[in-house]
């Protein structure tokens, strides 16, 4: 299934369904009276955050959703049907924009969370409803209101407990696979990974949900590279992993250069908590791994981690500290929902590429 995390749908809702002007015919009967039945109420367009999706490609297929409008009203004083609501599945963590792309409309953050987004038109009054003791025959109907129409924008934010960033090919896919079921394609190339992943980490008896950011460089708040469009993901995100490559030329200005990118973007991510570790350790030999070390050390004012994703070195160190920053609760619902799907998965053991 290909990830789309933004889409642009149209949506409207129903008219409701015209008034009757009626009057009852019977044999006998000689002044029978108005019977014209009330239309009834347009469909609405409801947005509901649902269990089992992590993608908005449902929504790259089909654009235009319009809920059906009420049934005219009858005589014999029937009343006209309500139109059937329409539906849009969508991932937790999903918002929803105007047009303009930057009003909120509203935030979907727990699984059933419903929304009306469009309500349906009123049905008109049939002229039944206006007959009264000096009005005893009205001729008169009301139409049917009209519903809502306009467009909108769905954009995903991953909601995740915990979130992998780093430079394009700083080894965050072969942590996720080696700590979790998930499969990110692995290359040795930068830019792998074009899309988030997310993987279920079972740590210490604890299950948490663990999301791979793609690659950042520098002026990716501005839209170099794969620009800021997965840097929304980390928001959701309670505690970050910074991985920084111990081949790459200097360990500290790779790490000052996504710093700088998080803090360009929002306050609020150079604010989350922040464990820094330096990835693949087996690739280095112990005079490059020191001086990498004491570069990220004073670049991050932090002590970082050793670790290998590929070899497993460090990988359990590294898992325990996510799960003391996390804390005992967990942010998300997904990883109780995802892990019930991953409960056939083996046990974790380092994974080599």
């Amino acid at each position: 299934m290909k990830f789309l995390d933004e889409a642009k749908v149209y949506i409207r809702s129903g008219d409701g369904g015209n008034g009757c002007v009626a009057f009852r015919r019977e044999k006998f009967i000689e002044f029978g009276g108005p019977s014209g039945g009330n239309g009834g109420r347009g469909g609405d367009v409801i947005v509901e955050a649902v269990d089992g999706l992590n993608t908005l490609i449902d929504y790259r297929y089909q654009q235009h959703f319009k809920a059906p409008k009420g049934t005219n009203g009858m005589g014999k004083d029937r009343h006209g049907a309500n139109g059937k609501a329409v539906v849009l599945k969508v991932p937790v963590g999903t918002q929803i924009f105007d047009e303009d792309r930057e009003t909120l409309i509203h935030d979907f953050t727990r699984l059933g969370e419903k929304f009306v987004l469009a309500e349906g038109g009123n049905g008109g009054f049939g002229n039944a409803h206006f007959k009264s003791s000096t009005n005893r025959a009205p001729r008169n109907a009301n139409p049917g209101q009209p519903g809502e129409e306009r467009w909108i924008w769905l954009r995903l934010k991953l909601i995740a407990d915990a979130g992998l960033v780093g430079l394009p090919n700083a080894g965050k896919s072969t942590f996720l696979s080696a700590v979790s079921a998930a499969r990110p394609k692995i290359a040795d190339y930068p830019f792998t990974t074009l899309h988030p992943q997310l993987g279920v980490v079972n740590a210490g008896g604890r299950e948490f949900v663990l999301a791979d950011i793609p690659g950042l460089i520098e002026g990716a708040h501005e839209g170099a590279g794969l620009g800021d469009r997965f840097l929304g993901h980390v928001e959701r995100c309670r505690v970050l992993l910074h991985l920084v490559d111990a081949t790459c030329e200097h360990a500290g200005k790779a790490y000052k250069t996504v710093r700088g990118e998080l803090e360009a973007y929002a306050e609020e991510l150079a604010e989350k908590i922040e464990i820094v570790a330096l990835n693949k350790i087996d690739a280095v030999d112990p005079d490059e791994l020191k001086k990498q070390r004491d570069r990220l050390k004073r670049a991050a004012k932090k002590t970082p981690l050793l670790l290998s994703g590929a070899t497993g070195e460090g990988v359990p160190e590294a898992l325990r500290a996510l799960v003391a920053a996390i804390g005992d609760a967990p942010v998300s619902d997904k990883a109780k929902a995802t892990e019930a799907n991953a409960a056939d998965a083996a046990p974790w053991s380092p994974r080599t590429t």
